[in-house]
């Protein structure tokens, strides 16, 4: 490097903070990214919310750097992301080494703030502004890892989940321009991506096509060389028809479908404010199932929230059997401050709550070793990202997103194959050519 100015980002939580990050290394272009927070002159890290005690760890990460700072007075420290949404000056109040601090719909701003903390005065932005972030953030755009890339299109949440803080800490559902998409989508598969994913935090309700998320995605499906397409994350009560029937009409859109139900018991998805029932959920899954028979279903699921009975809990276990999952990720609640949920008492005891989630990740771990299973001896299409772990090797994801490995030459990282299916292994398939 020449001598410029350091960037070190750290980068917790989901697809759209990695993302995020990305863009702010753009907002400052005179900043070159460096590997260690030893080597930076600025360190971002950017955090996520959802977690348990995730302001907490925060807090424990910026101690470690006390010793940092000491020994390079010149070193700027920010928090970006929900954390910093939700924290603001409570951070700056008890971590007095953080010199800026900025949420998630003010990374525009980063090149003024920095040109702040290095005059020496301390910068804080956790607005919500009324100007367009993306369109203000003129980089290369998108996050590109090899032949894949994330894009968000939709950001914030309307639905107010009663455990949730992404309302507060993303604020209210805005969607990018189609136009702005596909324009974006257009130079990543210039620089070489195969895959789009499309992020948001209810990605189906994506509202900047006349067409919705659907007629997006058909939009993105006329880009040549752009391969695949994947959108999430999604909430049953935004999957209409249209995106249904893209699942069974658009070869490019991937039979993979995140959709979190949370909860198999109607009553605690009415504390939990979700808006729709197990029953309502299950016939969804049908209709998405009855359109790409071949999908495999991804969920998110919470055990122990307040007031959930041994009953309810038998309720989740029985649509899981239902559903039968090909992934999902699984949780303990836990309280987030300023959420209705949190306020409310009928606490259910750690070791039950404990309890129940070893049960349910049994049952889905069942599901998904199974699902595995099943692709033994399929031909796959595979989207080759990166070498193996043995010499020769290549690594990449089919069409239902497993991790799959085969021996294939160098030059085909980047590029997709055909092959076949030998094993089953605790998370990845063995393949060989087709």
């Amino acid at each position: 490097m020449d001598g410029g100015k350091k960037l070190f980002i750290k980068t917790y939580g989901c697809q759209m903070n990695v993302y995020d990050s990305e863009r702010m290394a753009e907002a400052l272009p005179d900043h070159d990214l460096v590997e260690t927070p030893e080597e930076a002159d600025l360190i971002l890290l950017n955090t996520c919310h959802i977690r348990e005690k995730a302001a907490e760890k925060v807090y424990s990460e910026l101690g470690r750097f006390k010793p940092l700072k000491a020994a390079k007075p010149d070193l700027k420290i920010g928090v970006a992301g929900c954390v910093a949404q939700a924290e603001g000056e409570e951070i700056v109040r008890r971590q007095p080494l953080v010199d800026l601090v900025v949420g998630p719909q003010a990374y525009h701003r980063l090149p003024e703030m920095e040109r702040r903390v290095r005059d020496g005065s301390r910068a804080l932005d956790t607005d919500f502004p009324e100007e367009d972030k993306f369109e203000r953030l003129k980089g290369r755009g998108g996050m590109r890892r090899g032949p894949t890339a994330f894009l968000t299109v939709q950001e914030g949440c309307d639905k107010f989940c009663s455990f949730c803080v992404v309302p507060y800490t993303r604020g209210a559902e805005r969607s990018r321009p189609a136009e702005r998409v596909v324009a974006e989508a257009r130079g990543l598969v210039e620089r070489g991506a195969r895959e789009v994913t499309l992020l948001g935090q209810n990605v189906n309700a994506y509202h900047g096509h006349d067409g919705g998320l659907a007629g997006l995605i058909m939009d993105l499906a006329r880009i040549d060389g752009l391969e695949r397409i994947r959108y999430t994350t999604s909430h049953p009560n935004d999957m209409d028809d249209a995106l249904i029937e893209a699942h069974g009409a658009e070869p490019k859109l991937m039979p993979y479908l995140h959709l979190p139900v949370q909860s198999g018991s109607d009553r605690i998805l009415k504390a939990m404010n979700r808006k729709h029932t197990s029953e309502g959920y299950l016939r969804l899954i049908a209709r998405v199932r009855a359109a790409r028979p071949d999908i495999v279903i991804s969920g998110d699921f919470i055990v122990g929230f307040p007031g959930e009975t041994d009953s309810d809990f038998e309720e989740t276990m029985s649509l899981v059997r239902e559903v039968g999952y090909g992934h999902a990720f699984s949780f303990k609640y836990s309280a987030r401050p300023g959420t209705p949920a949190a306020e409310r008492g009928s606490r259910v005891p750690d070791g039950t709550a404990s309890a129940r989630l070893d049960r349910l990740q049994r049952l889905l771990a069942e599901q998904q070793a199974g699902a595995m299973e099943a692709m033994v001896g399929r031909e796959v299409g595979v989207l080759f990202e990166k070498e193996g772990r043995s010499p020769g090797q290549l690594v990449g994801k089919s069409e239902h997103l497993m991790a799959v490995h085969a021996d294939l030459p160098g030059d085909r990282i980047g590029t997709l194959a055909k092959v076949r299916i030998t094993a089953s292994n605790p998370n990845s398939l063995s393949a060989v050519p087709a």
